[in-house]
């Protein structure tokens, strides 16, 4: 799998603010070109009366993440044609994408009706990934949750398209202001549920807090497992001012 450039989600003013504008323009040409490779797709595959299956090697090329942003955009655009369907609308809508002046550029020009299609078979394909979403999730009741001794949803933005699945999405948190609700600091401590492999995120990086009853028994093993103190090292012998066992 083609390793995917980043994407980036904010302005060209903030990225001026942040300095940052290389990978602002980096990106947004990339937006560009995934823009005109659905188009192509688009016009390899309506054979004039049906649009065969094509997201996939769209995703392939520029990743599920980029693909959405693109598409969302796009259908956004167009709020009031009614050539999108209503349940497409809604879903790019979840999307937070720039203003129009920073979008037009990257906006799918096929016709509406093939995008739409394009865009529920881009649908199904993530849909299939099986991932966790916010209704597995504990109400962030505007921020309150606190997230220690939790198992945490990463939000899949934060995966590369190989790790999109519901076991790289599990996250343990140990400690870290980001797990106190408006404390200063964001950052999550803790080890991927999967492996035990330790690091941390943001708090933003995350869906939210995964209900009881959707915790799989695998990942009840796997915590119990890497919480567990490692054994301690056997402590050298000493005799006569000559230390055995490290011989």
């Amino acid at each position: 799998m083609p390793e995917h450039k980043p994407l980036y989600l904010y302005s060209l003013k903030e990225a001026a603010e942040w300095d940052e504008k290389d990978e602002w323009r980096e990106s947004y040409l990339e937006n560009c070109d995934c823009a005109r490779a659905i188009e192509r797709a688009i016009d390899e595959h309506y054979d004039g009366q049906r649009l065969n299956p094509c997201a996939q090697e769209v995703i392939d090329r520029y990743g599920f993440d980029r693909v959405n942003f693109v598409l969302a955009a796009t259908v956004r655009q167009g709020t009031h044609d009614g050539r999108y369907s209503e349940d497409n609308k809604n879903w790019a809508r979840r999307f937070s994408v720039m203003g129009k002046e920073n979008t037009w550029q990257y906006c799918v020009r096929s016709h509406p009706g093939l995008v739409d299609l394009f865009v529920s078979d881009t649908r199904r394909l993530w849909d299939k990934l099986g991932l966790y979403d916010r209704s597995h999730c504990d109400s962030e009741r505007s921020g309150q949750l606190d997230y220690t001794d939790r198992i945490l949803v990463l939000n899949p933005s934060v995966l590369k398209d190989e790790c999109k699945t519901p076991q790289d999405q599990l996250f343990y948190a140990e400690h870290g202001n980001g797990c106190r609700p408006n404390a200063i600091g964001t950052k999550v401590f803790g080890f991927h549920v999967s492996d035990g492999e330790k690091g941390y995120y943001r708090r933003t990086d995350f869906i939210g807090a995964l209900k009881e009853e959707f915790v799989p028994e695998w990942a009840k093993g796997n915590t119990q497992k890497y919480l567990e103190p490692d054994e301690p090292a056997d402590e050298p012998v000493e005799d006569g001012g000559m230390t055995l066992g490290g011989m």
